[in-house]
């Protein structure tokens, strides 16, 4: 017979593990919990145990093999369920250090240890001098899983797609302050967008896999996250997108992150082109953490201060309740020091030694432009207060019912710089800035979900679960700034309005294994219904931040006969006609199964229908297959189609703004407004504007899953995405003559330019995802996991929508090359992440090296193109565990200092307000250096 330690080195080990790894076994014994487990096989009745008791647990794969555990309801203590669990299988506990579980069946020399035998109250034998369990053994572990699947018995390397578990001690072991920056820094494909203006500054996005932020579904345990109300409109690759703000879940109340990479859209519904993003919350009913964390960029400004707390209280006989709390501070960062205004800033003076118009003849230059402040520019990150609040909880109500809700609170007001205004700008009023001035925006987002639910078993044999989820995001918008149509009488603080938009969705979810009889496991099949109602609403500004006062400056003024614009600068107020509120509704059903039928192949059938008030029909499908070609060696693959709705964000949002824009016959960006005009408007349906459709994808993926070695995993996915009617933010169309007349049109300022979205262009992504996790034992000198992960992603137009004959022969462009290129080049199409943890004793030394590729940065003219070159990144994160429940780390994200590409000076706007390139995927803050203290109680 082989012993224990030859087997263990052959067989692959089967795990499911949660956060509550910290119980001692002790507290693991006292502790009653709600357990919903039927009768299954057992490999997946040990997982679903393992889940909701918060343990980990191992076993050997024949050991498990054609066994099966008994249903386990109601509210236990963990050993006795444990017992009842296993009754039958003929396993048993033969270790549990607290942490992790080892079952077995009963053999002769096995030490026997934990609960089998303290359930019984029989003393545990006299241990026997036999080896233990391979060290070796949790290398090879896998998690649980449930995203990309209706079922609760799937790890990540048994998935039919591509998955990344992001986990709590990642999130933990980093300096970044908020979920997106860390899911963009371990995830191969995924981005993010630092760049924009105006109200783009105060949120950023993540995207995967090359295509936009809103192609990404995000989740919250399983549950649609809502959009945010703002909608991207002066940013650069993420333009015309409202997806979720995911800054807005307090870091601290995760227990994992579970990211699919592939196309969901016939399991999830609208928006999960390019993926998914799962946040599952904490659930533990006991302890809690406290961490507090101080830092700065490496130029001194940036200082961030962050405090959060997380506890567990056991709510009821067998319920739990899971608080969060998380505040963030921080202060901007600043880069225009080498942004110098270098224009002529104040008007010239006259013999008499009054201000002339510029050029007048014999003037000569105010003797303030020798000592002016040319440090106008103010470039970087924004200024943050950040309150957020999460919890979750549940309780059974019957030995087959539980009762759950979760939700997060947030409240986050955000500041930042715009572009300056000279002194002797046509935008300015000398009367009331006779040194000019730069608006600042300021943005108030007050931010809630609250999700209520029941779920249960035996309902004409379907586990069921019935929720609703109700959401809201309230932003208010205001501004000091100047409309320099009401001249000297012009206030310097305006209120700009407000948009809001809250969602409301309920969802029925039914599952249940149906015994064949004829394939290798039973059928598993999942359906149910959604019922979502969507509102937008923008709110009108203040009259003051939106009207033309139609102020004449009087004669003998340098600005006399100057033709103000009217409305707050820099971002202009909501005006009534952009004001309203817009709805819809939609209802879908879904069908999905999965059916092992060998040991080595599996399928799996999805298909969604969905209806929406405001367009119509949608059909999605989704086909995936795995087939284990030998042991540790798995291809798989999936097939789907997709949809996005248009939001309603972009079938009604109206705004204007002044961005920098080229204005002929000049080559160089100056400041100009622009007007975004909703695609149901009058004036854009005269410059070619239809109603928006819904965009439609085709995704394919194969993949490869191997174990050549152990302790190592690799995965390599190939995938392509084709989109029709990708719906995107039209180029800056005019300033001309079509445009002029079609806003005068309508009332509006026809000296402005314009844009508005449409349905223009079908597009094509294709890429490859490389992931690579292995562990090196050290011996003495510890233990390294190491993990290499790659991406490449090309994008590319197959289609553009040209205009119409008559608005072509009037200068109208839809797509110009410079939104080719930021969906083509403006991201980087290669990515590569190199991470090792290496822990030793008390010590925890986590280093991360990324390496972005090349960027470009098209613009009008391509003799002015921008190049970013590619970069390394690298971030540090060292821990000290001083005590069994302190932990102290000092780190660095960006430890280097790097920065991107400078920006050419024929880009830098007139006057001056870039420097540094804010296309580069990892800012233009350089470094961030902090200490954190952690505490577990």
């Amino acid at each position: 017979m082989r012993d224990w330690t030859k087997r263990s080195a052959r067989r692959r080990l089967l795990c499911a593990a949660s956060a509550l790894w910290a119980l001692s076994a002790g507290a693991a014994l006292a502790q009653a919990m709600p357990f919903r487990i039927d009768a299954q096989p057992a490999a997946a009745g040990i997982r679903q145990f393992a889940r909701q008791a918060g343990v980990q647990i191992l076993v050997q794969s024949d050991a498990a093999q054609g066994k099966r555990t008994a249903s386990v309801r109601g509210a236990l203590p963990v050993d006795r369920a444990l017992e009842q669990l296993l009754s039958g299988t003929g396993l048993t506990v033969i270790s549990n250090d607290g942490k992790t579980i080892i079952l077995a069946p009963p053999r002769t020399g096995l030490i026997r240890t934990g609960w089998s035998n303290a359930a019984a109250g029989v003393p545990a034998p006299a241990p026997e001098p036999v080896p233990p369990p391979e060290p070796e053994a949790p290398a090879i572990m896998d998690e649980l899983i449930v995203t990309g699947t209706r079922s609760t018995s799937r790890t990540v390397t048994e998935s039919m797609a591509p998955i990344d578990v992001i986990s709590a001690a990642e999130l933990t072991r980093s300096g970044k302050q908020s979920t997106r920056d860390l899911i963009s820094t371990l995830v191969p494909s995924a981005n993010t967008s630092n760049s924009g203006a105006g109200a783009s500054f105060a949120i950023k996005t993540v995207s995967l896999r090359g295509l936009s932020a809103d192609q990404t579904l995000v989740l919250v345990n399983g549950k649609r996250r809502h959009n945010t109300a703002i909608l991207f409109v002066n940013g650069t690759t993420q333009n015309g997108q409202s997806p979720p703000d995911l800054d807005l879940i307090p870091s601290a109340a995760i227990e994992r992150i579970e990211v699919l990479r592939d196309g969901a859209s016939a399991q999830y519904g609208s928006d999960a082109l390019a993926g998914v993003i799962n946040v599952i919350l904490k659930k533990s009913p006991q302890g809690g953490s406290l961490s507090a964390l101080y830092g700065k960029t490496a130029e001194g400004d940036g200082e961030t201060g962050q405090i959060s707390g997380n506890l567990g209280l056991k709510l009821g006989e067998a319920g739990y309740l899971n608080l969060t709390t998380d505040v963030r501070i921080t202060d901007p960062t600043d880069r225009g020091d080498k942004t110098l205004n270098t224009t002529q800033m104040y008007f010239p003076l006259n013999a008499q030694g009054r201000p002339v118009r510029v050029g007048t003849a014999g003037s000569t230059p105010d003797p303030r432009e020798a000592t002016a402040n040319r440090h106008t520019s103010h470039p970087g990150s924004p200024q943050v207060q950040l309150f957020s609040l999460g919890y979750s909880a549940g309780s059974p109500i019957t030995d087959d019912i539980d009762l759950y809700s979760f939700g997060t609170f947030s409240s986050r007001n955000t500041a930042a710089w715009l572009t300056f205004r000279n002194p002797n700008a046509a935008n300015n009023n000398i009367a009331v800035n006779p040194d000019g001035y730069t608006p600042r925006l300021f943005l108030k987002d007050r931010d809630f979900q609250v999700a209520l639910g029941a779920k249960g078993a035996d309902l004409l044999g379907f586990d069921w679960d019935l929720s609703t989820t109700f959401s809201r995001d309230d932003v208010d918008y205001y501004e000091n700034s100047l409309n320099a149509s009401l001249g000297p009488a012009s206030p310097t603080y305006f209120y700009i309005g407000a948009l809001k938009f809250q969602e409301w969705t309920s969802n029925l979810d039914l599952t249940r294994e149906v015994e064949t009889g004829v394939f290798a496991a039973p059928l598993f099949v999942a359906l149910g219904a959604e019922y979502r109602d969507d509102k937008f609403e923008i709110v009108a500004g203040e009259p003051a931040s939106y009207i033309n006062g139609g102020y004449v400056a009087p004669a003998g003024s340098p600005q006399a006969g100057v033709v103000f614009a009217g409305g707050s600068q820099g971002v202009t107020g909501f005006p009534p006609f952009s004001a309203g509120s817009f709805s819809r509704d939609n209802v879908s059903a879904y069908l999905n199964v999965e059916q092992k039928v060998t040991d080595k192949l599996e399928f799996a059938l999805a298909g969604r229908f969905e209806h929406y008030s405001d367009f119509g029909n949608a059909k999605t499908f989704k086909l995936s297959s795995r087939y284990a070609i030998l042991p540790g060696l798995a291809i798989r693959g999936t097939a789907s189609t997709g949809f996005r709705a248009p939001s309603l964000q972009q079938q009604h949002y109206a705004s204007s703004s002044t961005i920098g824009v080229i204005v002929p016959p000049a080559t160089t960006t100056q400041l100009y407004p622009v007007q975004l005009l909703p695609p149901d408007n009058p004036a854009a349906i005269a410059l070619g504007a239809k109603p928006l459709r819904p965009e439609k994808s085709v995704n394919y993926s194969i993949g490869v899953v191997a174990q050549p070695l152990p302790r190592m995993n690799v995965t390599l996915d190939v995938y392509q995405i084709k989109i029709d009617n990708r719906i995107l933010q039209s180029g800056t169309l005019g300033p001309n003559a079509a445009v002029s007349n079609a806003l005068a049109s309508q009332g509006l300022n026809p000296q402005q330019a314009a844009f508005y979205y449409g349905n223009f262009a079908d597009t094509k992504t294709r890429g490859v995802d490389v992931v690579v996790d292995y562990r090196t034992d050290l011996g003495d000198l510890g233990s390294v996991r190491w993990t290499l992960s790659a991406n490449h992603t090309k994008n590319q137009f197959t289609r553009v929508v040209q205009p119409p004959p008559a608005l072509a022969a009037a200068g109208i462009v839809y797509i110009d090359r410079v939104k080719i290129g930021d969906l083509t080049v403006g991201t980087p199409k290669d990515k590569i992440i190199l991470g090792a943890d290496w822990t030793l004793g008390k010590f925890d030394t986590n280093l991360r090296l990324t390496r972005y590729g090349q960027v470009i940065q098209r613009t009008a003219l391509a003799t002015n193109d921008e190049t970013v070159s590619p970069k390394l990144i690298v971030d540090l994160d060292l821990s000290y565990a001083a005590t069994d429940k302190i932990t102290v780390s000092v780190g660095a994200n960006n430890l280097l200092d790097a920065y991107p590409d400078s920006v050419r000076a024929a880009n830098r706007g007139t006057p001056a307000f870039a420097y540094y390139n804010q296309y580069a995927p990892y800012g233009i803050s350089g470094g961030f250096y902090y200490a954190r203290v952690a505490a577990r109680f």
